[in-house]
């Protein structure tokens, strides 16, 4: 059986004004809850994989709202601390054909923003785990997050679990006082597994993809074998390092692919041409639960685990909301070449 999975970050209730309304012509929001961490945590579950999600939630009924949200989908929750202020929020206006998304966040001095060291007992939170997840948002937040996250992964590591991290580099997030070169080089340290899209590896560590452009609609994948190979140089730990690749053609039009870097080889997934995009928020963390699940599930093929993360994150594109809803079925039918989306009866 496999050993639960653990994730630790912040979730937020996330309002959008409905359909591809902007901001100012809003009159009601679409509420729903989301961030880096839970997202994975939810596909995860999705895949039968056993799992909790870790943070900190107001004692108050948006905390049990959310709380609630969670449940529906399988994920655990039992290991959850109660206290602080408020819940995060953010707002999401969703773009479309030339006009892009734009995110404003609403967290500061949210429940997990006020964490300190000792609130969480790791060792009992890790006791059935054999896997930690964290993102580099987490750290983001304060000054404080940043120490449980430091926290959680000493405790992590002396326990022997396989540990992963999304860089996901936020600039709007990193408020309190440090850069995150200053900060994310420690925490990586501790990290087997790495992700990140095409520009994360170049704002955290200064690691560039050469004669690269992200935002001409065209990703060369082999150009990101270099970055693959820095960063294992500057992380020998890392023995699994995996890059998102996203051609933007418009808000609407993408090309989604990834390669992954594993102990010296070098895979390259398929392209998928992804067209009238529903919701792209949450796309790389669902190639996160999908990069995990096909690494617990593969049987040590990394070609294998890569294809079954890209066309996962390529299916999460056509569904609204943070969450990645899809089954290991559904996946699989993709990885075949079935992109039909004919209805099934």
């Amino acid at each position: 059986m496999t050993k639960k999975v653990v994730t630790f970050g912040e979730i937020m209730m996330r309002l959008s004004p409905p359909g591809f309304l902007r901001f100012g012509q809003a009159r009601s929001f679409d509420v729903i809850y989301g961030g880096g961490e839970s997202n994975v945590a939810v596909s995860l579950a999705n895949y039968g994989i056993p799992t909790d999600f870790v943070t900190r939630l107001p004692k108050n009924d948006l905390g049990e709202a959310c709380l609630q949200f969670l449940r529906q989908y399988g994920v655990g929750v039992d290991k959850i601390v109660r206290g602080g202020e408020r819940l995060g929020l953010y707002f999401l206006e969703m773009g479309a054909m030339q006009r892009g998304s734009k995110v404003v966040y609403d967290r500061a001095n949210s429940a997990i923003a006020t964490i300190e060291r000792g609130m969480i007992d790791w060792r009992q939170v890790f006791a059935d785990a054999g896997w930690f997840h964290w993102t580099g948002i987490t750290p983001a937040i304060s000054a404080g997050a940043a120490d449980v996250c430091l926290e959680a992964l000493q405790a992590a590591k002396e326990l022997g679990l396989t540990v992963s991290c999304d860089l996901n580099y936020r600039k709007n997030l990193w408020k309190w006082g440090k850069h995150p070169k200053d900060v994310m080089p420690e925490l990586v340290s501790y990290c087997d597994v790495a992700i990140g899209n095409e520009e994360d590896a170049e704002k955290v560590f200064g690691i560039h993809a050469p004669d690269t452009d992200v935002t001409s609609g065209k990703i060369e994948a082999d150009r990101y074998q270099y970055v693959c190979q820095a960063l294992n140089k500057r992380f020998p730990a890392l023995k699994t390092i995996a890059i998102t690749l996203r051609g933007s053609i418009s808000a609407s039009h993408n090309t989604w692919s990834g390669v992954l870097w594993q102990n010296g080889g070098f895979f390259v997934a398929p392209a998928y041409d992804v067209t009238h995009m529903v919701d792209r928020v949450g796309g790389g963390d669902s190639f996160m639960g999908g990069l995990i699940y096909g690494l617990l599930t593969s049987g040590d093929q990394p070609q294998k685990a890569l294809d079954f993360a890209v066309a996962a994150s390529c299916l999460k594109h056509s569904i609204f909301g943070d969450f990645n809803l899809v089954t290991v079925t559904e996946v699989e039918k993709l990885m075949t070449g079935d992109a039909s989306g004919r209805v099934s009866r």
